[in-house]
């Protein structure tokens, strides 16, 4: 492999790698902040237990998610100096105020929740925790504004003598129209990612050990499977407006998911397709005629362009090159992340079925459902995002900077391979401590408290001590 295909497989493992704790983070700080928000108004012993447990849970989520986000920044400048260079200016402005106003609200909040325990009065200690909540989407938004640009670059000129993007709208970056549909549909596969894990860990429970803390579990499997539920919805929904401005701005990008290889009116839906090697052709469809005009258009009868339409049109714009992104690998990660999704829906919703009536969930298939239940949106999360950027291809910036273009071109490739060999074996050792650590406290399951505060005055500090 050259260069670019080790620069573009590190960036792949080391993104991916650290999305599996982003959503998770940004999810589960919500719904550890509702718990805690239900014990302050109820003073229910069992959502402060719900609170403390699944905050564990939290907290080693979060200092995995920044130690792997630290290394993308040193990515950029060592395999993509290039691509740095061009896109800067534009990036400096979104990607400071991330770092400066999001994450810092994060990490001194989430300080004052850990240790403020017994030392804030409640509604203090709980704002702490809906500011760390807060904070991980005002992270995730200015990240998501970058990513856009590359998505449908806006706000910009190009410097003819530097050959850089210099900005000179940011409003437009932060209201880019992908930015606007892309945070919605991040924000609710996010949801549905800490729903599921929460669900998981209380019916594991239910199922292994019914008799401990039954009522509080049960509370958490409803937490965590409505959310599932609701989040699948808006997933779904965001998902649907994302297609249509994905059709606007990158029509290759909704021509390659769907294997349309022909501008079609009305456009046909592909259930499945079987294409040549080089997916340059379908042999065989199975196909919904009319589906694939709706979701791009809104319209039954709306025109989607094909691959080889919009080829020969890049042609024409671009200069003769190869326009076409991996046909097969963007058809089916589309796939991949949609039954991923439904089918973590169901599991949500089978954990929902079990308890109905006052029932407990006693079924070792739904137990093994259960297993699975947390693994499947990740799995959906990291097929969406290899979809989103794969599909961009050849552009690292779209209709502006080719991917081959960005690549540091100083860079040997025994570095790329050092460096790739050691962040995989690192990410390797950083996964086994994670599990290991997530499986043990989750196996735990709820401390009992050995002294609960008064409800005498719910603003004043007052000690609290837990048994671990």
């Amino acid at each position: 492999m050259d260069n670019l295909d080790l620069a573009r497989w590190q960036f792949a493992i080391t993104t991916v790698y650290h999305f599996l704790f982003v959503p998770i983070t940004i999810g589960l700080s919500f719904l550890v902040a509702g718990m805690q928000t239900a014990w302050v108004r109820t003073g229910d012993e069992r959502w402060l237990k719900l609170t403390k447990f699944y905050g564990k849970i939290f907290l080693i989520n979060i200092a995995m998610g920044v130690v792997t986000g630290i290394v993308q920044e040193f990515q950029f400048g060592m395999n993509w100096s290039a691509y740095s260079r061009f896109v800067g200016d534009v990036f400096g402005a979104p990607l400071a105020i991330e770092a400066l106003l999001a994450f810092f609200l994060e990490s001194t909040f989430i300080g004052l929740w850990i240790f403020g325990w017994d030392r804030l009065s409640r509604r203090i200690h709980l704002t702490c925790i809906w500011l760390v909540a807060v904070g991980t989407l005002l992270s995730a938004y200015f990240i998501l504004a970058a990513n856009s640009f590359m998505q449908n670059p806006v706000g910009f000129r190009l410097n003819p003598d530097t050959h850089r993007a210099e900005l000179t709208d940011f409003a437009a970056v932060l209201t880019n129209k992908v930015t606007l549909v892309t945070f919605p549909h991040t924000v609710a596969g996010a949801f549905m990612t800490a729903g599921a894990l929460v669900a998981a860990i209380a019916l594991w429970h239910l199922v292994r050990r019914p008799d401990a803390e039954t009522t509080t579990y049960r509370s958490a499997l409803k937490v965590g499977a409505y959310t599932t539920l609701v989040a699948t919805v808006a997933v779904l929904v965001t998902g649907d407006i994302q297609g249509k401005v994905m059709t606007e701005v990158q029509p290759m990008k909704m021509a390659a998911a769907e294997a349309l290889y022909e501008t079609a009116r009305p456009a046909p839906f592909s259930i499945f397709t079987v294409g040549t090697l080089d997916g340059s052709e379908p042999v065989w469809q199975v196909e919904v005629p009319g589906l694939l005009s709706f979701l791009g258009t809104g319209r039954l009868d709306g025109t989607v362009q094909g691959i080889n339409n919009l080829q020969a049109e890049y042609e024409a714009k671009y200069g003769p090159g190869d326009y076409k992104p991996i046909i097969p690998v963007t058809y089916w990660t589309f796939r991949f992340m949609i039954g991923a999704g439904i089918l973590a829906a169901l599991l949500a919703l089978w954990s929902l079925w079990a308890m109905r009536r006052g029932r407990s969930p006693a079924s070792r298939w739904l137990l093994r459902g259960g297993i699975l239940l947390p693994l499947l949106p990740l799995i959906a999360n990291a097929f969406g995002w290899i979809f989103t950027e794969m599909g961009r291809q050849p552009w690292i910036v779209f209709g502006q900077m080719k991917t081959a273009d960005g690549v540091s071109a100083t860079v040997s490739s025994a570095s790329i391979v050092t460096s790739l060999l050691v962040y995989t074996a690192l990410y390797g050792v950083l996964a086994v401590v994670e599990v290991g650590l997530l499986l043990k406290y989750a196996k735990s399951g709820i401390a009992v408290p050995t002294a609960l505060p008064d409800e005498a005055s719910a603003d004043d500090a007052r000690p609290l001590t837990f048994a671990y």
